[in-house]
């Protein structure tokens, strides 16, 4: 029998197992010790007086009283979070603070006048500002590093709990230096002159989600296949490479605007290949009034000079109204 002496954090990481598949992951997602997470499932085997998991399956699967206590162990820990978000608006006079995720073209685009006009109409909201490449910002979310973040909608979450809103798309354009070979090409440049040069892209090139950023899939979609000599999530990084004849850059159009391009040329390609932007969230965890306000206020703001604005119809990797 379950008594009220049972603890909340041995339901954390009931549910980290569950949704991680394996104990290991769920110790590096509560950044909990694996033995740790271990004696908190075994403590809630004790009190059900029933096995969560048959652990003799891999990945770890749920007894049918693991499952039934999975839902309530969700709905306890929602009501908890519904609880204090409720809470915020009368905490020391203020009315919360918001972990806002951001890479580096759009928090030198975007995020400054963003901040600005929060601060003068929200005085009550801080938020906080956490940069961080594309890849590592899905991460920060899951952990709950971040409320909310901007990220491209390629390549896509790997979790179906992020919820995305498409916010602007923005074209992509091919960098190089003066005097390059590429001078000699009309605008604007065929990607097929482009992908015979060595190539600077945007990404890790040790990480393979990387081939899935839209700088890679507009050269697959024509049949190219490119072998990048370097990639960097810093757009200033990018120009300089480019600058110094690593190769020929190949990002968003924020990006190149954002750095200092003495040395270099941003071109448009032909078929004005484009990259979308989203403002995302988790779906599984409510976000607090703060969050929102600026979640309200990204969706409703001008988009960046040079960008258009996607209509709310359309969708991302899943589209929801605005969390109330």
């Amino acid at each position: 029998m379950l008594d009220t002496d049972i603890r909340l954090e041995w339901f954390v990481s009931f549910l980290a197992v569950i949704d991680t598949g394996s104990f290991v992951a769920a110790a590096e997602s509560t950044r909990r010790s694996q033995p740790r997470v271990s004696q908190h499932v075994a403590a809630l085997e004790r009190e059900i007086g029933q096995p969560l998991f048959d652990r003799k399956k891999r990945p770890v699967r749920l007894t049918e009283a693991g499952a039934a206590l999975a839902v309530q162990a969700r709905n306890v820990l929602q009501a908890l979070e519904e609880a204090e978000s409720a809470m915020a608006p009368w905490r020391g006079g203020a009315l919360g603070m918001v972990a806002l995720g951001s890479y580096p073209s759009v928090s030198a685009a975007f995020v400054p006048d963003l901040l600005r006009d929060l601060a003068d109409s929200e005085p009550d909201i801080r938020v906080v500002l956490s940069e961080r490449a594309t890849l590592e910002l899905d991460d920060a979310l899951i952990s709950g590093d971040v409320d909310l973040y901007l990220r491209p909608m390629l390549p896509r979450p790997v979790s179906e709990s992020v919820t995305c809103l498409p916010l602007w798309r923005e074209p992509l354009v091919v960098v190089h230096a003066e005097d390059h070979p590429l001078d000699l090409v009309p605008d604007p440049v065929p990607l097929h002159e482009v992908a015979v040069h060595p190539i600077v892209s945007i990404g890790r090139l040790d990480a393979p989600e990387t081939s899935e950023f839209e700088t890679y899939q507009v050269f697959r979609d024509q049949g190219l296949v490119i072998e990048p000599v370097q990639a960097t999530n810093q757009p200033q990084t990018l120009v300089s490479l480019v600058a110094r004849g690593i190769g020929v850059g190949v990002t968003n159009w924020l990006a190149a605007k954002t750095a200092d391009t003495t040395g270099v040329r941003v071109r448009t390609l032909a078929g004005a290949p484009e990259r979308g932007v989203a403002v995302c969230w988790d779906s599984t965890r409510p976000l607090n009034p703060a969050a929102r306000i600026v979640l309200k206020e990204i969706s409703e703001r001008a988009v960046p000079e040079g960008t258009i604005r996607i209509p709310n119809k359309s969708a991302a990797r899943k589209h929801v109204p605005l969390p109330r």
